[in-house]
């Protein structure tokens, strides 16, 4: 029978190869959002119209109704049940704040980060435990895969047209953090956002790649955090470009939190720690001086009227609530993760949080 059927069936009429010449996809093969498979997607939030407008989204500024976002989803593979999910994560891109634009036309390799929280992980299956920030469990791939899929079709944000960054990043195809709150010693990062704990939510972060850290020595929390504040102090872009203030995401491993959190500190004392700590010296950062980047007169004079210079030193970011702090991965092994940020606030996106319905 399937022989026969491969005999019969030709390229053209092939819908995954339609789909590539069509230019709809990722890169990767799409499943065909065919009307059952979308209606079934629009069932898995039946709360919303399907005509409902839950944004504009740029670069092209696109309409994002319930109906298009949902024929995304289904091509990225996800499950009805991630769909108010999905819709969350729509909602935080059309938020200005985010500047969607921005993040998807500059050379930088950046990419919608999504942390999740609350219940909505256990419905869906998300995984937060073990290679929490890899492959192998479909709504950690899907849902992230959707938001790309969304930006393109919707967004108008397709590679070599209007997406041009220099190198990019596996990040651009689906980039995913469930916080892992059984095991994390703190309440759960949403509730710092202004959700419940039996709220569910989601937060888009406009970030880099992930950079791993590696610490089975330290017992202290602050031993553990010198070793993670000498990897974020390497700046955004060069290691010079402290004047563009990233926030960034650190991501702990549960040994790692634990370690922290029995000496007392809070996510509060690991974000205050870190901004007072990492720093650079004003003549690292000179231009000319060990590298053609640095710190120009006029950002160094901005730098100080704004407090950012102590002794000489330049601190790399703004406030501690620059720095998101998030409790992920697999309860053995003492790795971290941070993950840079595009540039902040006022010069680029702030990190946006938006509910999810179930």
């Amino acid at each position: 029978m399937a022989t026969a059927a491969a005999d019969t069936l030709t390229l053209a009429d092939d819908p995954i190869e339609q789909l590539f010449e069509r230019g709809v996809t990722d890169g990767l093969p799409a499943v065909p959002p065919t009307r059952e498979r979308v209606e079934r997607m629009l069932a898995g939030a039946p709360d919303r119209a399907r005509d409902d407008l839950i944004g504009v989204l740029g670069p092209c500024y696109g309409e994002a109704t319930v109906e298009r976002v949902a024929v995304n989803a289904v091509m990225a593979g996800c499950a009805p049940t991630y769909f108010p999910v999905v819709l969350a994560g729509v909602e935080a891109l059309c938020d200005e704040r985010l500047c969607a634009h921005g993040m998807n036309v500059t050379l930088f390799s950046a990419a919608p980060w999504a942390i999740i929280n609350g219940p909505a992980r256990l419905h869906i299956g998300l995984n937060c435990g073990h290679n929490a920030l890899g492959h192998g469990f479909r709504p950690n791939a899907t849902i992230g895969r959707a938001l790309r899929l969304t930006i393109m079709n919707i967004g108008g944000a397709r590679p070599h047209e209007l997406t041009k960054a220099t190198m990019g990043q596996p990040g651009q195809y689906s980039a995913i953090i469930g916080e892992n709150e059984e095991d994390s010693p703190w309440p759960p990062f949403h509730t710092e956002r202004g959700f419940t704990q039996d709220e569910s939510a989601i937060t888009l972060f406009a970030g880099g790649g992930p950079q791993q850290i590696s610490d089975f020595q330290s017992r202290s929390a602050e031993q553990l955090m010198y070793s993670v504040g000498l990897t974020m102090g390497g700046g955004l872009w060069n290691y010079k470009n402290y004047p563009l203030f990233g926030d960034t995401i650190l991501v702990l491993s549960p040994e790692h939190a634990q370690v922290i959190a029995a000496d007392g500190w809070s996510r509060t004392d690991v974000r205050q720690f870190l901004y007072e700590q990492v720093t650079r010296a004003i003549d690292d950062l000179r231009p000319g001086d060990k590298g053609g980047e640095g710190f120009g007169a006029s950002l160094l004079n901005a730098a100080e009227k704004g407090g950012f210079v102590v002794n000489d030193r330049v601190r790399k970011f703004r406030s501690p609530d620059s720095i998101l702090v998030v409790v992920a991965g697999g309860t053995a092994g003492r790795f971290s993760v941070t993950i840079p940020g595009w540039v902040a606030d006022d010069l680029g996106s702030t990190p946006v949080s938006k509910k999810i319905a179930l």
